[in-house]
């Protein structure tokens, strides 16, 4: 896994984010955690608080919410990376009036780029009902748009249920 794209998509509460961290921890510290989330409320911060307690000692972390491509474009080469998640950067970008389809190019890209493992963190967030608004549907369509290219340009894509990976792209070795 020297320079491969690892997508990890699951629901909310499917266990994704700690199983991208093990992909990472598997490989050779430093780690470096790309962080998309803010926290506007007590509920959020307590929940980024449990991500962080969950991680050991060798993770550097960077908080993107909004640049996450330069985040990745400015770390060294080599370097583990976990990415988590996409779906609150997409997020932070559609409520920030962004031009989602040139930015979510230019993340793609990014993580192509990167000379190192990277392990992305994405929401599957099209398996329920159609949302009753447009900005729901609007983002959801996006995020649909933004899974499909990461996981074009990945070597592997890893769907979680229950804590469990399914693969549905690559293999776990």
């Amino acid at each position: 896994m020297s320079r491969a794209l690892t997508l990890v998509l699951g629901g909310a509460r499917s266990g994704k984010s700690a199983y991208a961290e093990g992909l990472v921890t598997a490989l050779p510290p430093p780690w470096c955690y790309i962080a998309t989330a803010q926290a506007w409320d007590t509920e959020m911060a307590e929940r980024i608080g449990e991500h962080r307690a969950r991680r050991a000692e060798g993770w550097q972390t960077l908080d993107a919410p909004h640049d996450l491509a330069g985040a990745l474009k400015a770390l060294p080469p080599g370097r583990p990376v976990l990415v988590d998640c996409l779906t609150l950067w997409l997020s932070n970008r559609l409520l920030g009036q962004a031009d989602l389809a040139t930015e979510s190019a230019a993340l793609v890209e990014a993580l192509a780029a990167h000379d190192g493992p990277i392990v992305a963190v994405s929401n599957e967030v099209g398996l329920s009902i159609v949302p009753d608004n447009a900005l729901a549907r609007r983002f959801r369509d996006a995020q649909g748009r933004l899974n499909q290219m990461v996981a074009a340009r990945a070597e592997r894509v890893v769907f979680t249920v229950a804590g469990l990976p399914l693969y549905v792209k690559g293999s776990a070795a």
